[in-house]
């Protein structure tokens, strides 16, 4: 990467930027996170920071719940540190601040967009120790203003679909100058540490997934019982992170699906500013729904068909709810999203053809025989009609999912040990 591209890449941010604060403007509409903090975005910030501090960058919802065993391995491990946790998503930030509500030694910020400038003042200001980017955020300025600074960098669960790494090789300058100088690359797997080599990283090694080490919190799996009594005695499907255009298929494949009448189905979309869009779709429909948030401690009426799950931070709840879990962003072509947490529920899943960021857990769930590839929405509705035919069978899978998701955990142990030498 010369500093002629980069100076470039900093000057399209300068450009840019009119439209990415209209776009924050716009999107806070419906999501008034949006319209917060804006001056962090910036790198302005009014506190100071303390002098050990790990900085921890986890873009958004996905990000910020994998972080969280490894955040917490390091407290355990370095008392005397703070961990700043960086966001780019106020749904990002507000998982963050519930997962670490008792915490008094994590700060949160977003991170501020990636010019030169604002990097520089940013890092000038929480001056870490070390920069963790978690999965795939290479940022070219933040890195080579990390670089610069002396501070070390590592890119710790990283992941590259081999579509990432067709579009990644169009800025392979950019990209590929960033990468080389990052000290510490940890992937998933072996497949993604080629691609990342292929692109440019220099010291790269796999520790497995860290969502294998993630708990399902005790008090999400009490909410999801108390849920499961006040739907009672009915197979519930879960479609869970559903994304635009989704929601359409599976509603009309429901409506046209031959079912037991006592079937409820749960949709939680995964951008909570699309909550109200999906009301829309169930009125239009004139299906009898009801949202989460207007449940109660009540028993679900016996007629609603469709819960509509608008909360944030229950997705272990609505898991452990559920029969049957279908994985949202794989019926069209959207990558998928993480089947990890459904799975250590002891959940059967249902994944789309289309799971390309997962591709490698996807698979060997598949294999294992505790998730189903279906060819589209339909294909859905005739699985929950095998589950109310042979429930025994999915009873079985439930137990192998648990142990499935056992024997691929440890990535936080393996992680901690080969950032020990940057933080010793």
């Amino acid at each position: 990467m010369t500093a002629l591209s980069l100076r470039a890449y900093s000057a399209l941010w300068w450009l840019v930027l009119p439209l990415v604060f209209f776009r924050l403007w716009w999107r806070g509409r419906k999501e008034v996170g949006y319209r917060q903090h804006i001056a962090e975005r910036l790198g302005l910030h009014a506190i100071e920071f303390p002098s050990t501090l790990i900085w921890v960058h986890a873009v958004s919802v996905g990000e910020t719940r994998a972080a969280e065993p490894l955040i917490r391995a390091l407290l355990k491990k370095y008392p005397q540190h703070h961990v700043l946790l960086t966001h780019m998503t106020p749904t990002g930030r507000a998982t963050g601040a519930d997962l670490f509500r008792h915490e008094p030694r994590v700060i949160q910020s977003y991170l501020p967009y990636d010019t030169v400038t604002f990097t520089q003042r940013f890092i000038s200001k929480i001056n870490p120790m070390i920069c963790l980017l978690m999965e795939t955020e290479v940022w070219p300025s933040l890195i080579d203003s990390c670089h610069r600074a002396g501070i070390p960098i590592a890119l710790i669960n990283a992941r590259l679909s081999e579509r990432s790494l067709k579009r990644a090789k169009w800025f392979d300058g950019l990209l590929g100058g960033a990468l080389g100088k990052i000290d510490l690359v940890i992937a998933q797997t072996a497949t993604d540490a080629d691609r990342l080599r292929t692109l440019g990283a220099q010291n790269s090694t796999v520790a497995g997934s860290l969502k294998f080490d993630i708990t399902p919190p005790d008090a999400m799996l009490r909410l999801g019982a108390q849920w499961r009594e006040q739907i009672g005695d009915r197979s519930v499907l879960l479609c869970a992170s559903t994304r635009a255009g989704e929601e359409e298929l599976l509603l009309d494949a429901y409506m046209s699906a031959t079912l037991d009448p006592r079937v409820l189905v749960v949709i939680v979309p995964r951008h909570p500013q699309r909550f109200d869009d999906v009301e829309r779709l169930l009125t239009e429909r004139g299906l009898r729904w009801q949202r989460r948030s207007q449940l109660g401690t009540s028993a679900l009426p016996a007629k609603t068909q469709v819960l509509l799950g608008d909360s944030m931070g229950e997705m272990f709840a609505y898991y452990a709810a559920c029969d049957l879990a279908f994985i949202g962003g794989s019926l069209l072509p959207l990558g998928g999203q993480n089947l990890i947490e459904a799975l250590s529920c002891g959940k059967p899943v249902l994944v789309g053809s289309y799971t390309y960021n997962f591709t490698q857990v996807t698979e060997d769930a598949i294999t294992a025989g505790v998730a189903t590839r279906v060819s589209d929405a339909n294909h859905i509705f005739s699985c929950l009609n095998e589950l109310n035919t042979n429930h025994q069978h999915y009873q079985n899978i439930s137990k192998v999912a648990t142990e499935f998701c056992l024997q691929y955990q440890g990535a936080t142990t393996r992680t901690l040990q080969l950032l020990s030498p940057c933080l010793s």
